[in-house]
């Protein structure tokens, strides 16, 4: 109340244009609004006040098909955003936002065919399983399935752009799981 009384008197002792007490009003709205939510961050994370810290264990590969370098990328990616977008530190364990979970899944399939029956573009998919848990609001825990893909031409072989495919796949996979856990969209 006394930011509110500050502004009060503030536009009280200056006469103002009427659309600069309107941006006032709207600020001081917008600001209660959001610090009775907990914690907004410009990426649109909407965090419990009381959560500090954020935990990624490993995430195993436990595909058929397995690429060697995917649980450090998918671990380290996941991690890197919570940490970069959110006023969260990360720590090895407990946190007080954990997640965990395995890669399911590393394929690649044919679909797009010519008409010789020939594969015309390929798709490279990769799915994980995630648990994340909000110790502070147990209705955001969830278990839940992710999967993305990104398509490359048959005329390539998967090696040669695996490494850029992956990278793609592995931020898609980031950016739903940390909206799933805290944005809320």
């Amino acid at each position: 109340m006394k930011i509110l009384d500050f502004i009060l008197g503030l536009i009280a002792s200056r006469r103002r244009h009427r659309s600069d007490i309107s941006t006032w009003c709207l600020i001081v709205l917008l600001s209660f609004c959001l610090h009775s939510c907990g914690i907004y961050t410009f990426s649109g994370a909407s965090i419990p006040a009381e959560a500090k810290t954020v935990s990624v264990q490993y995430f195993p590969n436990n595909a058929q098909l397995v690429n060697p370098l995917l649980s450090n990328t998918l671990t380290n990616a996941l991690n890197d955003m919570f940490v970069n977008q959110t006023t969260l530190q990360s720590v090895a364990q407990n946190g007080d936002l954990a997640l965990e979970g395995e890669i399911t899944g590393y394929s690649t399939s044919p679909i797009a065919i010519t008409g010789d029956q020939t594969a015309a573009m390929n798709r490279l998919t990769v799915t994980v399983n995630v648990r994340f848990t909000n110790k502070y609001d147990e209705s955001k825990d969830f278990e839940q399935k992710f999967s993305q893909y990104q398509d490359y031409p048959s005329n390539q072989d998967l090696t040669s752009v695996q490494d850029v495919l992956v990278e793609q796949i592995v931020e898609d996979l980031c950016q739903d799981i940390f909206n799933k856990a805290v944005v809320n969209w």
